[in-house]
């Protein structure tokens, strides 16, 4: 039945929730909130209300729209985040990144606690700091601490592991006390934890003069290497301090986030400020729909960068006024579990420091300007000439194809796709050749590129979407094959072939029945050239991982107690025979499925021989 918008339009609710504009192929283009969902959406179709320029681009090609209900603004909000995170609307403002922030994790409900790296904070009873600016930096902070004050990261369980090994290679290096030994004191432990935790607090000075008070020491007494041993623990803090320079008294945590834009493209630049501490920063992109304002492209980009983030805080310092701004405090509130403040600073400490995160934030546009000048070349650029060798549309999705074998044995085929010129890694898919015998590789082909598009036909998950331009690692044979099949099928999408020279290397394109010259120094041509050997790399991995993989299973036919289940257990758990070889039996009894007895004859199976060499030196 036809979806009579006036009519639609006439069922919404008086109640907060979201909405989503779709066109006629049924795909996402638009996501978005109101308070109210009757008046927001209704105004989309209202001539006489002014509209953005993103919205007179979406209203001729919205063929339907969907609304959910929710009971408040605020869970409206979060769903809203949700939706444009999984459809990611043509006509929003779109994160580019989707990066995470590591933090150091100290375990302080152990009796002798940990010092570990984390990426993600999480609801336990350990004590985080960070998010820190890059995993270097959790690395070396770490290592500092180790130094310091020799706080354990091992993974024994103590008191319970006490004594029952040996103290590994960080005591010996005077990394660590060696708890696992019962050498520390839990009192004496503890107190060096609490002065860890002061450090990554931010609370350095003191750690400071004492390594500065070692060092004269050392250095009177002539003892020049423990001299040169301090002086290089004292650079390090200084260097993990200097992370941290600028400081306000409040101490509170803080994020700095100012824009800068060029027409589509922008740019959010996120300073940290932790205890009072700028800690690092960081710098997002964006595409900006057209006719947003900045305050609408900065609250987009606020909505999904803390839907994903694990760390909110005290306070938000923003370079631009936002319409949401109190809906969006009453969320994050809710996240944090404390009260969260959204500020546009005009005066003072907090207004220089928005200036200098936006100062940094047009640096850094101007800067990338001519980086995204050349990768739009390397993309949509190339993709642009080869339509123009080809005397067609620039194709936005294009699929290559390859088989591979050795003498006919596992012949595979394989599906790459690029859309816009970059590589689409989710949408590549291999096959393994069923219906012909020996080393065909154009019959191979016609199999692989049959299944394909009978799959597109109809409509299968994966398959759904078809290529504006296929092509095909070989010339006039190739193609041919592919065009036969495609007009079998009732599919008219226009084929290439990559045809190479006496030196095995891509010279043209074969396209409607001739050689189409193109230039070998030209972006196009470069394209061209990482498709085909994508293709091919892809290929030769597949049939490369069903070879180590048949290995494996003929080898294993030959081990007492091992069937079928227990071969898939090694097969999928170990990447091939030499890690199986290298397993001790405890690692492989650990395995699903598997006992002590079958454990010991594998390992036996592997070993029989080393068993019998030393049988010959004994004698």
């Amino acid at each position: 039945m036809a979806f009579d918008i006036e009519e639609e339009l006439k069922k919404l609710p008086a109640k907060p929730g979201v909405y989503l504009m779709y066109d006629a192929e049924g795909t996402v283009m638009y996501v978005g909130k109101a308070v109210v969902l009757k008046n927001r959406v209704r105004q989309y179709f209202q001539n006489s209300r002014k509209k953005r320029l993103k919205i007179y681009s979406m209203l001729p090609k919205v063929d339907h729209f969907e609304y959910i209900v929710t009971d408040s603004e605020v869970e409206a909000l979060v769903l809203e985040c949700n939706l444009i995170k999984e459809y990611r609307p043509k006509y929003n403002t779109m994160l580019m990144d989707d990066k995470a922030y590591p933090f150091i994790k100290i375990t302080v409900e152990d009796e002798y606690p940990r010092i570990l790296f984390a990426h993600h904070m999480r609801k336990d009873r350990a004590r985080y700091f960070g998010p820190y600016p890059n995993a270097g930096a959790v690395r070396e902070t770490i290592d500092l601490i180790r130094r310091l004050y020799h706080l354990r990261s091992c993974n024994r369980n103590l008191p319970r592991d006490i004594g029952k090994d040996r103290p590994c290679l960080y005591y010996h290096i005077h990394q660590c006390e060696a708890p696992c030994q019962g050498w520390v004191s839990k009192e004496a432990y503890r107190e060096q934890l609490e002065k860890a935790i002061d450090f990554l607090n931010g609370r350095t000075e003191d750690e400071v003069r004492e390594l500065t008070r070692r060092m004269q020491k050392a250095s009177d007494e002539l003892n020049f290497e423990r001299a040169a041993s301090y002086r290089d623990l004292l650079s390090s803090v200084m260097k993990v301090s200097e992370r941290q320079k600028i400081t306000n008294s409040g101490g509170d945590d803080q994020d700095v986030i100012a824009l800068a834009r060029d027409d589509g493209d922008a740019i959010a630049q996120v300073f940290f400020i932790r205890g009072g501490k700028l800690i690092g920063r960081d710098h997002f992109y964006l595409k900006a729909a057209g006719g947003e304002s900045d305050g609408d492209v900065l609250q987009s980009f606020l909505k999904q960068y803390y839907s994903g983030t694990p760390f909110i805080p005290k306070e938000l310092m923003l370079s631009n006024e936002i319409d949401e701004s109190d809906i969006i405090e009453a969320w994050l509130t809710e996240k944090r579990g404390k009260r969260v403040y959204i500020r546009v600073p005009q005066k003072g400490t907090k207004e220089k420091l928005v200036d200098l995160a936006k100062r940094n934030a047009d640096i850094l546009l101007r800067q990338d300007r001519e980086r995204i000048r050349r990768e739009s070349g390397r993309t949509i650029g190339a993709v642009k000439e080869i339509g123009r060798w080809l005397g067609m549309e620039p194709p936005e999705r294009i699929e290559a194809y390859d088989i591979s074998n050795i003498s006919g044995f596992q012949s595979v085929g394989s599906m790459v796709v690029y859309e816009k010129g970059r590589p689409k890694k989710s949408d590549y898919r291999k096959f393994r050749i069923k219906s012909v015998e020996g080393p065909n590789d154009y019959a191979s082909l016609a199999e692989v590129l049959t299944r394909r598009f009978e799959r597109g036909i109809r409509r299968e998950n994966g398959f759904d979407r078809l290529p504006d331009l296929i092509m095909m690692d070989g010339g006039k044979g190739q193609v041919g094959i592919a065009l036969q099949i495609l007009d079998d099928l009732g599919l008219g999408i226009p084929v290439c072939g990559m045809v190479k020279d006496d030196r095995h290397r891509t010279r043209g394109l074969y396209y409607n029945n001739r050689e189409v010259p193109i230039d070998t120094h030209s972006e196009g041509f470069h394209l061209i050239t990482r498709i085909q050997d994508e293709a091919h790399r892809f290929a030769i991995e597949y049939h490369k991982s069903l070879r180590s993989k048949e290995q494996v299973h003929s080898i294993l036919d030959d081990i007492p107690d091992v069937g079928a289940a227990r071969k898939r257990v090694l097969v999928s758990h170990f990447e091939n025979l030499d890690e199986i070889r290298d397993a001790d039996v405890e690692t492989l009894k650990a395995l699903p499925s598997m006992n002590e007895k079958a454990a010991e004859s594998i390992w036996r199976f592997f070993h029989r021989n080393e068993d019998k060499e030393e049988e010959n030196e004994g004698q």
